[in-house]
């Protein structure tokens, strides 16, 4: 073997290592090596996206970011840091400082300037501080050992107004692919998706609407140029003129990569983020339904082309059951379902298990739940979309001394799970406290808190036996008389990748 073929599997392992490429492929035969042993390793970098609060000149947004400790390899610590993304119009228009739309021909790179954000070791949090509406999305990436496992909360506050609430969302990593169920074109409503391109040449993105009878006619959700490392929101209401209660968005791009995410609001409920609903499959979870819930409404979608029958139950503090005559839940092929499960939790908290009906298919679908508290001009909207399990390590950022609840759920099996309070953003000493989930239960606690907190923490899970568990976590704001709240999912952080060993001791080979 030449050294030119050493260079090249020298090249795929950390390709690897980054990306999780599984497959070790020498030139020459055509034949894939089998790997004797595969190992787990530290990704080296990770990507996140922060989309533009873009809601009021009254609005106050905090984000809070963290890496494990723990998790990486060896040798430099890295760096972590998010910056501003250029502000742009629905329409792909750049604006500048001032607000004035300038051309701009998608690929043309924005000047970053400053990070807003820079993380500087792993296991204590740093955070930020942003005002106002003209505050633009952030995009930014991590390596070295802050890379694996790499978690940006993002928070705002907005006390008055018809965008008034507290709205959180953790931020995403690029992808292709997003579905959004319990969005809407009400006239009550407001809501925006929110498209941010971490890359320097530009994406282009579809929309696509589902109502309760199928496809919702547009036009213009086609070919939405998101230009290079920039942030386009995108008006739902003005893709469509069919109005309606439920509607399921889905983001998918031809060219690049992109963040999604939905800002809702409502002249009633006030406003929070929508998170995209795991991937299409037959059994979801929701995890964290709020005690004292006064409303929540189940919205479903099957993207497949055939119908799906799902049984729906509540996983309690004690048990699992099914809400009289809620039980069913009949998802047609490609057309958004809605039921209204009221105060389904009745003073205790719970989660929600979506699972093929007796004798029915196990048809994909995805789904979100739409949650109130509270009554009358005391409402205060949050949504928890379908999430996966924790599996190895999940974590959620921003959390505080008080006002955080953390849902644990085992749709299967008992579980026991590990649970890390990180060192605090202005000092403090991290705490691990560990909880047992019993199956088909959900555990709703106040997470520990590290000694001597100042600032805001982190909360790391992971899962040491027995089955999935799935979780969110709940943060709460009482502001003007109203309990606002808003619902961030956890699920695994992929922080590390399987790599193939090499057939054999590349070290011995030469010319």
């Amino acid at each position: 073997m030449k050294s030119t073929s050493l260079s090249l599997i020298a090249g795929t392992v950390a390709l690897a290592a980054v990306t999780g490429f599984a497959a070790l492929t020498a030139p020459g035969d055509g034949d894939t090596a089998e790997a004797k042993t595969a190992a787990r390793l530290p990704v080296e970098r990770s990507s996140l996206l922060c989309p533009a609060p873009g809601l009021s000149e009254l609005s106050e947004t905090t984000y809070t970011s963290f890496t494990p400790a723990g998790g990486g390899s060896g040798g430099e610590a890295g760096a972590a840091e998010l910056q501003k993304a250029t502000a742009t119009t629905a329409d792909g228009g750049k604006k500048d400082e001032k607000g004035k739309k300038e051309d701009d021909k998608g690929g043309k790179k924005a000047d970053p300037g400053k990070p807003v954000v820079s993380l500087k070791e792993p296991g204590k949090p740093v955070t930020a501080e942003e005002s106002g509406a003209d505050t633009p999305a952030l995009v930014g990436t991590a390596t070295g050992r802050l890379a694996p496992g790499w978690t940006t909360q993002q928070t705002t506050m907005v006390e008055a107004g018809s965008a008034r609430g507290l709205l959180g969302v953790s931020c995403t990593g690029p992808d292709t692919d997003f579905w959004f169920p319990a969005a809407s074109t009400s006239k009550s409503r407001e809501d925006y998706v929110q498209l941010t391109n971490p890359d320097d040449t530009a994406a282009v993105a579809d929309i696509e609407l589902y109502g309760p009878d199928g496809s919702l006619k547009s036009d213009v959700g086609e070919g939405i140029t998101v230009p290079a490392r920039s942030g386009v929101p995108v008006l739902i209401s003005t893709l469509t003129s069919e109005v309606t209660e439920d509607v399921t968005i889905h983001v998918t791009t031809r060219t690049g990569r992109v963040g999604a995410v939905i800002r809702t609001a409502d002249e009633k409920t006030g406003s929070d983020w929508l998170a995209a609903s795991a991937a299409p499959t037959g059994t979801l979870v929701l995890p964290g339904i709020p005690a004292d819930a006064t409303s929540v409404r189940l919205v479903a979608f099957a993207p497949g082309e055939a119908d799906a029958d799902l049984t729906v139950k509540l996983m309690g503090k004690t048990g699992s059951f099914s809400p009289v005559g809620q039980n069913q839940l009949h998802v047609k092929s490609r057309m958004t379902a809605g039921v209204d499960l009221k105060d389904i939790t009745k003073g205790e908290a719970g989660s929600l298990l979506l699972t093929p009906a007796k004798g029915g298919k196990d048809t994909p679908v995805v789904a979100a739940l739409r949650v109130v508290r509270g009554t009358g001009d005391k409402q205060e909207v949050g949504y928890i979309p379908a999430t996966g399990p924790v599996g190895a390590r999940a974590t959620v950022a921003d959390n505080r001394d008080k006002g955080s609840i953390l849902s644990l759920a085992a749709p299967g099996a008992t579980a026991t799970v590990k649970v890390t309070a990180s060192a605090g953003s202005g000092g403090g000493e991290q705490t691990v406290k560990k909880y047992t989930v019993e199956g088909g239960t959900t555990l709703a606690v106040t997470p520990p808190v590290p000694s001597g907190l100042k600032g805001g923490y982190a909360l790391t899970v992971e899962t040491e036996s027995g089955g999935p568990v799935h979780a969110s976590r709940m943060l709460t704001v009482t502001q003007g008389g109203i309990q606002m709240f808003t619902v961030q999912t956890l699920s695994d952080d992929n922080g590390t990748v399987e790599v193939p060993a090499a057939e054999q001791d590349l070290s011995v080979l030469d010319d």
